[in-house]
Parts: C-alpha cells; sequence; structure tokens
C-alpha cells in the first residue's frame, strides 16, 4: 500500500481536466499546469462561443483571463516527475499486482484499495480520490476498521442479550403451553362431568315426567272404564225391562195382564257416575315454568355465553328515543335464516266474529285498521266480540312448525298468539288481554322498545323497531319466536314452554294503527 506522502505526491501530478497524470505538462502565466492537449481543448471550446458571446481565455483552476492564448512551453521539470512516477507505476504493476487479491483492487481503476470514502460507505483508490471522491470525507483503513469492529462488537452484545431474552420468553411460552394444555384438559373433563351428569338429570326428569302422564291416564281411562261399563250394564237391564213390557202390553187377556203387572219389576234409578278428570294442563303447570327456563337456558343463554353474538352490522345498532320510532325497510332481503322459515309460512285470515267494533277489516280480512268509522260502516253481526281492540285469526295451529309476517303502520302495537279461551273482556285494568294469563303470549311494539308479555308479567327488550315482522311458532318444541325483517333476519324475542292446546294468532291495535298479513303463492 502507498504511503501518505506519495499518495499525496501522485495527487499533485494528476491533471485537473482528464484526471489522469501528466502527459505533456506546460505551465500558465498563472503557474497552474495542465495537459497540452487538455488545455489546448479547453481554450478552443472557449473559442467556440456563440456569436455575441464574450470570448477569452481561462485557466480552469483560478478562472483568471487572457486577452490571447498564452505560449505553452513544456514543464521539462514536471514532465521529468511524471516520467518516473509513470516508471514506478509500472514496476509495481509487474512486481504487485500478482501479490495483491482481486478482490484488494479497485473494480473500476484496477489500482489497490487504500483509503475508505464514510460519504460513499465503500473503499477507493488513489483515482476515486481526485475524480469521485475529492471533496468527501476518506480515513484509513485502519481507523474506519476499528470503528466498524467497535459497532459490530456492540451489535454482538445486543444481539446476544436478545437471544438470551427470546430464549427466556420462549421457555415462558412452552411452559404457559403446557400449563394452558393441563388446565384445558382438566376443565373439559369437569364439563364433561357436568353435562353427563345433567343429561342423566334430564333423562331422569324426562322419564318421571311421562311417568306421570302415564299415571294420569291410566287412572282417566280407568274410570272411563268404569263408567263404560255401569252404563252397559244399565243398557242391558233397560233392554230387558222393555222386552217385557213390551210383550206385556201384547198380552190380549186383562186378567193376566193385571196379574202379571206386578211381577213386573222397575228399572232401578241409575246411580252416580264415578267422576273422571283428564286436565292436560293441570298436568303440565307444575313443571311448565321449570322446562321453560331449563329451554331458555339451553337454548339461548348457554349457545350465547360459548359463542358471543356478533357485531350488529352498519345500520343496525340500537334506535334512541328521540331517532325515528319505526325503522322501514322495503323491499325485504333475501337471506339464509328467512328463506329457512319461509318453508313453513302459513296465510292467514282474520275472524271478523272476534273483531272488535272499532277495528275495520278489508283485503278479504288480510287488514286491520283501528278506526272509529269502522262501528258507523259495519251492521251488528251475530256473536261476542273482543271488549278490547282485537282480534282473532280464523287458523289454529297444534302441531309442526308455522310462520307467518306481518306489516305493522307504526308502533303502539301487540301480535302474539293464544288458547282459544281468550277472555273477551278487559283484564286487571289493561287496554289488552294478551299475554296477562298463562294462555296467550304477546310481542308488544312501542316506541323505544319492545315488551314481551306472558302471565301478566312484561319484559324489555332493547332492539332495533321494525315494520316487518315475523312469528315462529314451532308447537312441538314450544318455541315461539318473533323475528324483525330488515337488512337482516333479527331474532327479537323467544317464548319457551309447553303448549297444551290449539293456538290462534292474535293481535292488539291502538287508535289509527294497521295490521296487514302478508301473503304469499
Amino acid at each position: 500500500m502507498a504511503s501518505p506522502i506519495s499518495q499525496k505526491l501522485e495527487e499533485k501530478l494528476v491533471c485537473s481536466i482528464c484526471l489522469e497524470l501528466f502527459r505533456v505538462p506546460v505551465t500558465l502565466p498563472c503557474g497552474h499546469n495542465f495537459c497540452k492537449r487538455c488545455i489546448g481543448d479547453h481554450w478552443h471550446k472557449q473559442e467556440q462561443a456563440p456569436a455575441g458571446a464574450k470570448k477569452g481565455y481561462t485557466c480552469p483552476e483560478c478562472r483568471r483571463g487572457f486577452e490571447q492564448p498564452p505560449e505553452l512551453e513544456k514543464n521539462v521539470t514536471l514532465c521529468s516527475v511524471v516520467e518516473l512516477a509513470r516508471d514506478g507505476e509500472a514496476r509495481a504493476s509487474g512486481t504487485e499486482r500478482c501479490e495483491v487479491a482481486h478482490g484488494e483492487l479497485c473494480p473500476q481503476h484496477g489500482r489497490p484499495l487504500e483509503l475508505y470514502c464514510e460519504d460513499e460507505q465503500r473503499c477507493i483508490c488513489c483515482v476515486c480520490t481526485i475524480r469521485q471522491c475529492q471533496r468527501h470525507r476518506r480515513v484509513l483503513f485502519e481507523e474506519e476498521s476499528s470503528k466498524k469492529q467497535a459497532l459490530l462488537k456492540d451489535s454482538l452484545e445486543k444481539a446476544q442479550e436478545e437471544s438470551e431474552r427470546i430464549e427466556r420468553v420462549m421457555q415462558e411460552l412452552e411452559e404457559r403451553t403446557h400449563s394452558i394444555k393441563d388446565s384445558s384438559e382438566g376443565l373439559k373433563s369437569v364439563i364433561l362431568s357436568k353435562f353427563a351428569l345433567l343429561r342423566k338429570a334430564l333423562e331422569d326428569f324426562q322419564w318421571q315426567t311421562v311417568a306421570r302422564i302415564e299415571e294420569e291416564q291410566a287412572a282417566a281411562l280407568g274410570h272411563v272404564e268404569e263408567n263404560w261399563s255401569f252404563l252397559k250394564d244399565r243398557l242391558d237391564i233397560l233392554g230387558q225391562h222393555r222386552e217385557r213390557a213390551q210383550g206385556l202390553l201384547a198380552c190380549p187377556d186383562h186378567r193376566t195382564f193385571l196379574q202379571e203387572f206386578p211381577l213386573l219389576p222397575s228399572p232401578e234409578s241409575p246411580g252416580a257416575l264415578v267422576p273422571m278428570e283428564f286436565d292436560v294442563a293441570a298436568v303440565v303447570k307444575p313443571i311448565n315454568e321449570i322446562l321453560a327456563n331449563i329451554s331458555r337456558l339451553l337454548l339461548e343463554d348457554l349457545p350465547s355465553s360459548v359463542a358471543p353474538k356478533t357485531p350488529n352490522p352498519a345500520g343496525q345498532d340500537p334506535v334512541h328515543p328521540q331517532g325515528p320510532a319505526v325503522k322501514v325497510v322495503a323491499p325485504l332481503p333475501k337471506c339464509h335464516l328467512r328463506a329457512e322459515l319461509l318453508k313453513d309460512h302459513r296465510n292467514l285470515t282474520f275472524d271478523p266474529k272476534t273483531a272488535n267494533k272499532y277495528l275495520e277489516l278489508s283485503k278479504g280480512n288480510r287488514k286491520a285498521k283501528h278506526g272509529p268509522s269502522a262501528i258507523c260502516g259495519r251492521q251488528e253481526e251475530q256473536g261476542p266480540r273482543f271488549e278490547p281492540w282485537q282480534v282473532l285469526c280464523t287458523q289454529g295451529y297444534g302441531h309442526g312448525h308455522h310462520y307467518w309476517e306481518v306489516k305493522i303502520s307504526s308502533h303502539s302495537v301487540i301480535l302474539g298468539v293464544t288458547y282459544r279461551g281468550l277472555p273477551l273482556e278487559r283484564q286487571q285494568g289493561h287496554k289488552f288481554n294478551i299475554g296477562l294469563d298463562g294462555g296467550s303470549w304477546g310481542l308488544q311494539v312501542r316506541e323505544d322498545c319492545y315488551l314481551a308479555w306472558h302471565e301478566g308479567r312484561a319484559e324489555k327488550i332493547q332492539e332495533l323497531l321494525y315494520k316487518n315482522l315475523g312469528v315462529s311458532l314451532d308447537y312441538s318444541k314450544g318455541l315461539l319466536s318473533f323475528y324483525g325483517l330488515g337488512e337482516r333476519t333479527q331474532l327479537i324475542h323467544s317464548f319457551h314452554t309447553v303448549f297444551t292446546e290449539p293456538l290462534y294468532p292474535v293481535f292488539w291495535l291502538c287508535e289509527g294503527r294497521a295490521v296487514t298479513l302478508c301473503q304469499r303463492d
């Protein structure tokens, strides 16, 4: 590697125009040296300046001007020094290049790499120093290597510390993995045991309930059989009496008739029949509330605790009281849940015999509207009507799965189902009687919420209010569900119970409200 002195000497022997060692060096009056050809080309370019531009001859180093190009004389001394430098470079090329590895030569100039350029972050040769890195920060290899080694040692220490930290974290994760597996396996065992116990209890409860029903059935059927046998014997006695009486009436001899008449036994007075009772509702009533609670826990609370509800999509946020009362959604979108429900759709019609006098029915008894004109335009029909503003549907359902949809004009409407024996009079000071007893279930649409009514108790439900509602009745499962039909089919509320009689859809309408039963082909 060249010494710093020889390096600086070589820099002084380089032409500032071509950046190569001088070739026929010449000296200008200002004292600066250039290759004779380089300075000649430089002045020739100045002579080619456009017409009108100021012409002159300047030194490329100090910018000193000359009116006429100075005479260029060869600098003999400088030329000799350059020749010596060239001879030394040639000898170095012949003896040292074989000892210099290819990676130690500048890829651009083929000279040995002697300095490090901090600005370009690379090793450079003497030519690079003059041509590209003349104004850059340059240092010796030893200085830069020492600096980089210090950085590398610091990096190694940090890498070691990070590796140790990562290994500790991985160890903790491995321990945590074993802990999670052990905990989950233990929890699974406990849950399986608990559910097995619950299944056993439910099965035992099921068989006990079925056995109780069979006992009640056997007792009732026994009473029926006793009454049937009693009436059969009584019928035989009456037949014998009728046969002897007819024979005696056919006797032509009055003496014989009078003699035989006292011997004719009179029919015995019928005895009392064995009391016979089989009240299905009474049998189910003690366990109905328990079954309803169990059903709600298993079908609603338990699934929602295992798989939490997904957030409501855009536009399905709860409605605040100051917002619009009922969301208008049209047309109704199709979705998987509603498609499944529509498979069991039922077309309903209102029963005009049950409609309150203020309810006007139209569109083939498919629309009911509460208005004062109804009582004026209707001829009084036979039969009792609802005293509250209510109306039943003609259709009743006792088995299977059934679904219907309704459209309401606004809030202050109740829709539900009831047994046929729903009282016609007002109950407990309410304007309606849907959901006030154990034989009816209703959903009241209010301005800011829903109320689910049954046995006189109301459960408040804070859900988005809809104008289109669906009702699903799964009689066998004892499941009555109300849905809002909007951008998606939203479950509003479900009743869980044991139905014992056919159920009829029923509606209550406040003043100015209308309900339309949706029909499908």
